[in-house]
């Protein structure tokens, strides 16, 4: 009785022809940058067709935003994982603020996430922003704000300005000679940043 082998469904090779299309593509982006990446390069890497990256992504630039929003998700779970190591919320914001601006220094976040990103996709990474970085920002300042941790501010427009500060201080970073030296220099205005959002910091006059 021949052995009985389980064909995989189509949702399933689909799952795969993707996933290795993102892999391809995301090797190819960091290494060359979007610009430098052949999408038959990146079909060859994957072992498909130029047809099936068509099929799949529409083209290069939704196979950039499929790889972005898979970073984007790393980046999430770091944040996450940091957010957890800390018992005050307080203290766990802003240690992941601090971390996010840690993560400029990483050459793929770098150039495919901060540099391609924005001025391949535009409007669409602005979009992802609204609904993942500031939507998290501007839901823990108003737990914070309610448990009386920080001082009362419009936590949409605050979110906005954190945000806005974080990912322009991240490429400055990315930019600088010395990124070492200007991550450090990024990490102590952003404390006085906080600092100046806690609960007790003097008003402005």
């Amino acid at each position: 009785m021949a052995d009985s082998i389980p064909r995989r469904s189509r949702e399933q090779m689909r799952a795969d022809t993707k996933a290795r299309l993102v892999n391809a593509a995301r090797r190819a982006f960091a290494a060359e940058g979007y610009a430098g990446s052949a999408m038959d390069a990146i079909c060859a890497d994957a072992g498909v067709t130029r047809g099936a990256l068509y099929h799949h992504f529409g083209g290069k630039e939704g196979l950039l935003e499929a790889v972005v929003h898979e970073i984007d998700a790393e980046i999430a779970a770091r944040l996450e994982a940091e957010y957890k190591r800390h018992d005050d919320p307080w203290e766990a914001f802003r240690a992941c603020n601090l971390l996010w601006l840690e993560q400029a220094r990483d050459p793929e976040i770098q150039r495919v996430f901060l540099r391609d990103a924005s001025s391949v996709l535009g409007q669409r990474m602005r979009e992802l922003d609204q609904q993942t970085s500031i939507v998290e920002i501007r839901d823990s300042l108003t737990a914070l704000m309610q448990a009386g941790r920080i001082r009362q501010v419009d936590p949409e427009a605050m979110a906005q300005m954190i945000n806005g500060a974080l990912v322009d201080a991240a490429l400055w970073i990315a930019a600088a000679a010395d990124q070492s030296a200007a991550l450090e220099r990024a990490l102590a205005a952003a404390d006085v940043l906080m600092d100046g959002l806690e609960h007790g910091a003097p008003a402005r006059q």
